[in-house]
């Protein structure tokens, strides 16, 4: 049982407070962030919601009123020098802050990891309020309100219906459970439009993302067996797809929906000798320790990671490794 109780207590006794999340960050992390800062607004407190990544198109209904802030170190880092707490959603690994959690090292703030990921920082983090039994991040700030009696207003309930939401796939991944269709239960009492929320994230692609979509169909490739897919994005295919690093989130998702497919792998080429890669499964197979050899980690079926090398080196790495792997799991996949 986390102490929520410590965490209120340590809020009150602040003034100033800066509220982010990873890379490329997706609804579970923005919307914790978003359901925690109208909280802190309403205590007074002078907050801010700085992402280290441009907000992803789908998540624009969260920033009607501009309160999510675009990392600027000309704009922010004097304020961040001056901040006495950092809460960090949904991290799951300190480097994925980058360069806020750099000034937030340098400047010796006092950070606190909320998160249901297993943490992966050796020990960057100030304070860790980890359960990696709950659905979504959004899960634990519901908990964290409830425990300091804080009323669910309809910003609030947004914020952590959208974490919880778009972590438990509509509520339709197997870390759904009992808990998470009460917490929309109650969000939607508070007067969320799940509708809307739903059109916003999943019904909002770009055409660069559908573009990208279709060049990607047409190199999917498959083990002997088909329980694992593949495939791969490069630059070229984004340049000629005009897409960003946004359009490529959710691909991996609807490889695994392929009939046969237990695990679907996504590796994107960075431009800096880098690649981003991705691994889904339905539950036949375990694969956060395959991304955490790589160097990142996740959830048993929700997984990444961040490799140095090509594409050709990495793809060769990562093969090599999920298939060894699932042989292990198995004993039969080739």
């Amino acid at each position: 049982m986390l102490d929520w109780k410590s965490l209120h207590k340590t809020i009150d006794g602040v003034e100033r407070i800066l509220l982010s999340t990873h890379e490329n960050p997706d609804g579970d992390g923005l919307g914790s962030a978003y359901a925690m800062y109208h909280h802190l607004k309403s205590q007074g407190k002078d907050c801010r919601l700085i992402q280290i990544s441009q907000l992803p198109h789908e998540y624009e209904f969260l920033n009607l009123d501009q309160i999510i802030e675009t990392y600027n170190s000309e704009v922010h880092d004097n304020w961040i020098s001056q901040v006495e707490l950092a809460l960090i959603f949904d991290v799951g690994d300190y480097r994925r802050t980058r360069k806020i959690g750099e000034q937030l090292e340098s400047n010796k703030i006092h950070v606190v990891n909320i998160d249901h990921h297993p943490d992966l920082s050796d020990g960057r983090f100030a304070d860790n309020f980890i359960n990696v039994d709950a659905a979504a991040t959004g899960e634990m700030v519901y908990d964290f309100m409830k425990e300091g009696n804080v009323p669910l207003t309809k910003e609030i309930a947004v914020g952590i219906y959208t974490g919880v939401v778009t972590d438990t796939g509509s509520f339709s991944y197997s870390n759904t459970n009992q808990k998470c269709h009460q917490i929309a239960i109650e969000c939607i009492s508070a007067g969320v439009n799940t509708s809307q929320i739903y059109q916003s994230v999943y019904e909002n692609s770009s055409k660069s993302r559908v573009a990208l979509l279709g060049l990607i169909l047409n190199q999917i490739e498959y083990n002997k067996t088909g329980e694992l897919a593949w495939f791969t994005i490069d630059q070229s295919m984004m340049d000629k797809a005009k897409a960003t690093q946004a359009d490529v989130d959710g691909f991996t998702d609807f490889i695994r929906k392929i009939r046969g497919v237990e695990v679907a792998v996504m590796i994107v080429e960075n431009d800096n000798n880098s690649c981003r890669i991705n691994f889904r499964s339905k539950g036949k197979y375990i694969i956060n320790g395959i991304a955490k050899s790589l160097g990142g980690g996740g959830h048993q079926l929700a997984a990444g990671a961040l490799a140095k090398g090509s594409l050709t080196e990495v793809l060769s790495i990562v093969l090599a490794t999920t298939k060894a792997s699932l042989a292990e799991q198995n004993g039969k996949i080739e």
